[in-house]
């Protein structure tokens, strides 16, 4: 009702010059997915959603045939298109930042790898003025404060204890752009660093841990809010030692990160998530490194050789898997086609829970009146077809 009154009051007046009407396609709002939709840009936002056709004499955008929902949010993303959010320059981050809009993603979080901290401190101040710039949404560190048993592809050398004094030193170089932290909280300085995070507004993240569920359990009550890649980078579940999984799973204080690639995860493990934690704690991720969106061959990551052989990324010492050459459209068409989960589950895990997670819900993550008019078309199939950011076609559809 609020969507259709919305379209109502946005149509009694002329529309204006950087005006776009889409019309005809099945649109996923908040209140669930409406049948021949209407969705009216303005500028750079929303003016208008909801069923039924364009008002009279409004130039239209046919998209019968098409879903239309909102702009994909990556909470976990180090590069594409070639480029490294870790070690390349302002252009390459950009251009990073680019390959990914042209799969669906219309807000990302840059992460770090494990480095060492002096050059983490440079990296997250070269980051803030991106951020600040409104191309990327803030700065993730992975690291370097994780297990050395669970590091996977991180430099072990490199890793360290959640020392707090490190902990802030890295907050304070971001400039309030720090989004989230990853952490192995069993660590000594683990549950102190949790706490520091949560007071200063950053996400405490547990991930390439080796923690027992009783530690899982102790973090989340410290204040950690997100799984890191759920499953990849910490102990299998077990049934006498169950180890972090069903720690992270079972509280509702938790957004576990799921990596829809078909490598990091059985289709089994991903249903198990969705059904234990539900589609309101879930959040697909890619952890996508420079490959994404550009192709095999060898890259780095941090210090460390990766080898991108048909899609998987794996270190070259070692062959532990190396982030993942994930888009968000890929990840949201498996989720559709291969594991069947409702349009209106995948929407939450891909653009909404992200979104609130940040605090950025106000703008994005939905498709609502006032909101920063960023959306996807998919086809039946659910392939990418157009994608729009703050009123502009990354993307237009053919």
């Amino acid at each position: 009702m609020a969507a259709r009154a919305a379209l109502a009051t946005s149509a009694a007046g002329a529309a204006r010059a950087d005006s776009t009407t889409l019309t005809g396609a099945r649109v996923v709002l908040p209140g669930g997915t409406v049948e021949n939709g209407t969705v009216i840009v303005e500028g750079t936002s929303i003016a208008a959603v909801g069923p039924g056709p364009a008002p009279e004499g409004t130039p239209v955008r046919d998209l019968t045939g098409h879903w239309v929902v909102p702009g994909f949010v990556d909470l976990h993303n180090h590069g594409g298109g070639g480029a490294s959010f870790t070690g390349g320059t302002a252009s390459e981050v950009l251009h990073g930042v680019r390959t990914h809009r042209e799969h669906g993603t219309t807000t990302l979080v840059a992460s770090l790898v494990t480095a060492d901290i002096d050059f983490l401190v440079r990296r997250a101040g070269e980051l803030a003025e991106i951020v600040q710039q409104g191309d990327i949404a803030g700065i993730h560190f992975e690291g370097p404060f994780i297990s050395p048993c669970r590091k996977g592809a991180h430099s072990e050398e490199l890793l360290r204890h959640p020392d707090p004094t490190e902990v802030r030193k890295l907050i304070d170089a971001a400039r309030g752009t720090a989004k989230m932290m990853t952490l192995a909280t069993e660590l000594p300085g683990g549950i102190e660093s949790v706490r520091l995070l949560a007071e200063h507004g950053v996400i405490a993240a547990i991930g390439h841990t080796d923690a027992t569920y009783e530690q899982t359990v102790q973090a989340v009550d410290a204040g950690a809010t997100v799984a890191t890649h759920l499953f990849n980078a910490m102990p299998p579940l077990g049934h006498r030692a169950p180890g972090p999984i069903p720690a992270l799973l079972e509280d509702e204080r938790v957004t576990v990160e799921l990596i829809n690639d078909g490598t990091h995860l059985h289709p089994a493990a991903l249903e198990l998530a969705f059904h234990r934690a539900g589609p309101r704690r879930v959040a697909f991720i890619t952890d996508a490194m420079d490959a994404a969106g550009f192709g095999d061959g060898v890259y780095q990551l941090g210090p460390l050789a990766v080898d991108v052989t048909d899609g998987v990324a794996r270190l070259v010492e070692g062959g532990a898997i190396a982030g993942s050459t994930l888009t968000l459209d890929t990840a949201f068409q498996r989720a559709a086609t291969v594991d069947r989960i409702p349009v209106e589950d995948i929407v939450q895990a891909i653009s909404v829970n992200p979104a609130k997670l940040l605090g950025l819900y106000d703008r994005v993550g939905s498709l609502e009146p006032g909101k920063d008019a960023d959306l996807v078309v998919l086809d039946e199939e659910f392939a990418l077809k157009g994608v729009m950011r703050q009123g502009t076609w990354i993307v237009e559809p053919k």
